[in-house]
């Protein structure tokens, strides 16, 4: 099946009112792990690359691998740039043939994050390529990036943004937390306040160290996408790091590199099951 637009993916999505999930990539093993797990799960799901992971792989390679791969399973993906932070990051991403990207400019001034998203948002109109924007900073650490600012998101400002911007989803900062260096401390009255004020669906970043109990409640607040980066990266290298322990002679890339993908397809598959659990149905 070619890659669907994210408008198309998360229209379906609330239909079922379930939740979508979003996992981060780096590389060809991860990535096609990543999309054999959504697909053997039966649910759609996303596949997204930062551009400080493009840097290992470019935004071209990672675009060809997903297309290839997503033209030959039956399940609907959608292939995203996460954490975009100036224009050219939703350029290149968008010319590579990505499905949506996210325009980051929580770091910015509220005029700032504006102007920025805005620019974003208009350039993707004439690609009808929806755009994700993040009001309120997240706190934890990003790859190299560790951000200690902790800036939750102001429900009051949340309707004017979007307005403002056109932005297709708002990414929110609840007490949820990049990275597994810290737990997360999800604040569902504020949640609450937020979806109520905005106009468009809600994301949330962080999503690995957020317990079971808390992702089934996520979907009542009209969350319709939960980012996952540092589960599938720590498995990735967990499975590697124990082929070493075993024998720190290993050569057999190719058998090393296999059961690292297959770990992450593993979790792959249980983290999109456990999102489209009956439990959110009901």
């Amino acid at each position: 099946m070619p890659l669907v637009n994210l408008d198309i993916l998360l229209g379906f999505v609330q239909e079922r009112k379930t939740i979508a999930p979003a996992f981060n990539t780096t590389n060809l093993e991860t990535t096609l792990a990543i999309i054999e797990g959504i697909d053997e799960s039966g649910y759609p799901g996303i596949i997204q690359i930062a551009p400080t992971n493009a840097k290992l792989s470019d935004y071209s390679y990672i675009a060809n691998i997903v297309k290839q791969k997503a033209s030959k399973i039956d399940t609907p993906i959608s292939l995203h740039l996460d954490h975009g932070k100036s224009f050219e990051d939703v350029k290149n991403a968008v010319m590579a043939g990505f499905n949506s990207v996210m325009i980051d400019g929580a770091s910015l001034s509220f005029e700032e994050n504006i102007r920025l998203t805005k620019q974003a948002k208009d350039f993707c109109k004439c690609f009808h390529i929806p755009v994700e924007a993040e009001l309120g900073a997240i706190k934890g650490k990003e790859d190299d990036n560790f951000d200690e600012t902790d800036a939750k998101t102001d429900p009051t400002l949340v309707k004017e943004f979007v307005n403002r911007t056109g932005c297709d989803m708002l990414a929110v900062s609840i007490g949820n937390v990049h990275g597994l260096d810290e737990q997360p401390q999800l604040d569902f009255k504020l949640l609450e306040q937020i979806a109520n004020e905005s106009p468009v669906p809600l994301v949330l970043h962080g999503g690995s160290g957020i317990s079971t109990e808390n992702l089934v409640k996520l979907r009542k607040y009209n969350v319709v996408k939960i980012n996952i980066a540092s589960d599938i990266r720590r498995t990735f290298i967990q499975t590697i790091g124990t082929f070493y322990e075993k024998n720190h002679d290993e050569y057999n890339l190719i058998k090393v590199l296999q059961a690292a993908k297959q770990s992450v397809k593993d979790a792959v598959y249980k983290k999109t099951k456990l999102l489209n659990d009956s439990r959110l149905l009901s």
